[in-house]
């Protein structure tokens, strides 16, 4: 007979008690690129992976789990080797910096993460002036990048540009994604002149879903990928900056001078090489199912639900003038279902696709949207 510990009980209990209905097992969230979390969660999860596995400690960022989750990354990848960085911003920092290799200038697009949202961070700790392109699109073209370069290269003084990096799925575009003929194209002129490439790619899953080409067959085509760890694996926090051997070797150093040598890695590394397994397959099936989901909810009065050209898991919704998004909101929680009614920083609405959507039928989210519209 088994012995019940009335202490794990208890436990399990007050962590249940203080999931919020977000979290729960059968509720399905159209925004955010992952299933919610909590502090209680994780610590459920690590507890879990504990138990099952072993969590063994890093030392500053360094062996342990977090050595064993970079070496798993960089063969995902398809690279030599890759570092764990706390923070996406590091990530793109530090890559640009060491690709630009002494040269002042790295072209950036102007919707981009790194240009908008870090307070000049590569221009003012690493003397690296971000040259912005493509103002209001995701990308720039081929021929804008020339243009740029030869002007760097032309001036008075020749400020040579030393990295270009490209943000896909751009989040401030959408999550739209840059074609793959257009990364090809950019990189293998960098490659002839000799200029380095980085992928942000803290979304790259979100985009080979959504395209079906593999993470790998993206990365492969730039020196160096950045992916988040925490926006959709389940960790806390943390970011893979990948690449070859030598562009990795010792960027540790790197990481810990600007602050990123973290005592506890280990706890983010677990439970994001934890995420990782059955990601790819149970996202894959989240986007077929959600393409199915939103053609029949374009159906419902009230409500429609459209897609981008080169989105990825975003896809824009506008509601008639007659429905109240709050209400909407409020109703579709009765049902287990939870959207983001506010508008983002471009007036839009989306409907969010992620793992979550595997949670209910599609018969079901239809009709929790039907009877909340009529409400």
């Amino acid at each position: 007979m088994a012995i019940v510990d009335a202490n794990a009980v208890a436990n399990q209990s007050l962590l249940e008690s203080r999931r919020t209905p977000i979290e729960s097992e059968t509720s399905v969230v159209f925004s955010g690129d992952g299933a919610p979390k909590s502090p209680e969660s994780m610590l459920e999860s690590l507890g879990a992976i504990q138990r099952a596995r072993g969590i063994e400690a890093d030392s500053y960022t360094l062996g342990g789990v977090v050595e064993e989750l970079e070496q798993r990354m960089a063969s995902m990848l398809g690279k030599e080797a890759a570092v764990f960085m706390p923070t996406g911003t590091l990530a793109n920092h530090l890559a640009l910096r060491q690709l630009c290799d002494g040269k002042p200038r790295a072209v950036v697009q102007e919707p981009s993460h790194l240009y908008n949202d870090t307070g000049d961070c590569v221009q003012q700790l690493s003397g690296i002036n971000m040259v912005p392109l493509a103002a209001g699109r995701a990308c720039f073209t081929l021929e804008e990048l020339t243009a740029a370069v030869e002007r760097s290269d032309s001036g008075r003084v020749a400020n040579p540009v030393g990295a270009v990096m490209i943000e896909s799925p751009v989040r401030r575009q959408g999550g739209q994604i840059v074609p793959i003929d257009e990364m090809k194209a950019i990189t293998e002129y960098c490659r002839e002149r000799g200029i380095g490439t980085h992928l942000d790619g803290a979304r790259l899953y979100m985009m080979s879903a959504a395209t079906g080409i593999a993470p790998s067959a993206y990365s492969a085509l730039f020196d160096t990928v950045y992916v988040s760890l925490y926006k959709y694996f389940g960790a806390p926090f943390g970011a893979i900056l990948a690449g070859t051997e030598e562009f990795c070797t010792g960027l540790y150093h790197l990481r810990r001078m600007f602050g990123g040598g973290l005592s506890s890695s280990a706890l983010a590394a677990a439970l994001a090489l934890d995420g990782i397994d059955g990601f790819e397959a149970n996202f894959a099936e989240a986007m077929a199912k959600g393409s199915a989901l939103f053609e029949s909810l374009d159906e419902l009065d009230g409500i429609h639900v459209g897609r981008y050209e080169h989105g990825s898991n975003l896809f824009p919704l506008t509601l008639d003038d007659g429905i109240d998004p709050a209400r909407l909101d409020e109703n579709l929680r009765r049902h287990w279902v939870f959207y983001a009614p506010d508008r983002d920083d471009r007036g839009n609405r989306h409907l969010t696709v992620n793992v979550t959507l595997l949670r209910q039928s599609n018969e079901d989210l239809v009709d929790a949207f039907r009877q909340a519209l009529e409400r």
